[in-house]
């Protein structure tokens, strides 16, 4: 691979008065499965972070806010993407060096991954990989075993008083440096009773205003505070339980069949959203009466 097969893909963008809709699925905008999703946020200023390559991951990379730089080095030639817009991302194919750095205050970069975290498949040093980088342009094969454990799907609270109560707070994997941010990490297998297949974010919402009143039918979802507030409330149709999310290292988890309405966004607020599956128009309810029609028939 080299810096050319690098790209900028457009994603999706939904205008609306109300915040605007971005999202990204496997085999879509996506060119690969999504097994690892991870944030980097809180990075102080003139820090530089991830210079590495893998060998055998694959990458997109989206600014959900502010701005940063990615330097993409095949061994021959090094090429600098800006990423500031959070409806494109950059793909980032498997065996180069890459480095992020420039971030902006409050910047917030999100990062796909097409394998499993693997401490094998890593190159951190330079030289090293340009040693590989050679390797490869002779086609000689550098075999990585994938190595990882499979975590126990989430314990959920045994009270059954309304199914309000099988939503819950997930504390996800925070890796603090103090010299270059914070690093949080979900993966397929490991951190969720689910696969995730697709991610969109809400950016840009209006103080005041609410998002995301609706159920699903078969869709499992991790909600995500990536930056700034908000609050999630969730109905059963008997009962109603509210969430305040304002940490990026937690995620909210909710299970398909509650009504979910978002609300109460910060100044600079995006919400990230984990789903199962990828966009499916019939698994949405999106008429309050139709989903306790629904719940009744349960």
């Amino acid at each position: 691979m080299t810096v050319s097969d690098c790209k900028i893909i457009d994603l999706p963008k939904f205008l609306d008065a109300r915040g605007n809709l971005s999202f990204a699925e496997n085999f879509k905008q996506i060119p690969f499965e999504i097994k690892r999703t991870y944030w980097l946020y809180d990075v102080p200023g003139g820090i530089g972070r991830g210079g590495h390559a893998e060998i055998n991951n694959e990458e997109l990379i989206i600014s959900l806010s502010g701005a940063f730089e990615i330097m993409v080095d095949d061994g021959i030639e090094q090429k600098t993407f800006t990423l500031n817009r959070s409806y494109y991302g950059l793909y980032i194919p498997k065996g180069l060096w890459r480095e992020i750095k420039e971030f902006s205050t409050n910047a917030l970069a999100l990062e796909f991954g097409s394998i499993p975290y693997n401490l094998n498949d890593y190159i951190r040093n330079y030289d090293d990989f340009l040693a590989y980088s050679k390797l490869e342009r002779n086609d000689v094969t550098v075999p990585v075993a994938q190595q990882y454990n499979v975590k126990e799907a989430l314990a959920i609270d045994g009270r059954k008083l309304s199914d309000v109560f099988d939503a819950t707070m997930v504390e996800l994997d925070r890796h603090h440096s103090d010299r270059k941010g914070n690093l949080t990490v979900v993966e397929n297998g490991k951190t969720l009773p689910f696969d995730v297949k697709r991610v969109y974010y809400l950016y840009d919402v209006p103080g005041g205003e609410s998002r995301g009143a609706h159920a699903h039918r078969n869709l499992s979802q991790l909600i995500i505070a990536a930056s700034g507030s908000f609050t999630v409330t969730l109905d059963d149709g008997t009962c109603k339980r509210s969430f305040f999310l304002n940490r990026p290292y937690q995620g909210l988890y909710v299970k398909p069949g509650l009504w979910r309405t978002l609300e109460d966004f910060s100044s600079g607020a995006v919400c990230m959203v984990l789903a199962s599956d990828i966009y499916n128009a019939e698994d949405y309810i999106r008429s309050y009466k139709e989903f306790i029609e629904f719940r009744n028939s349960k």
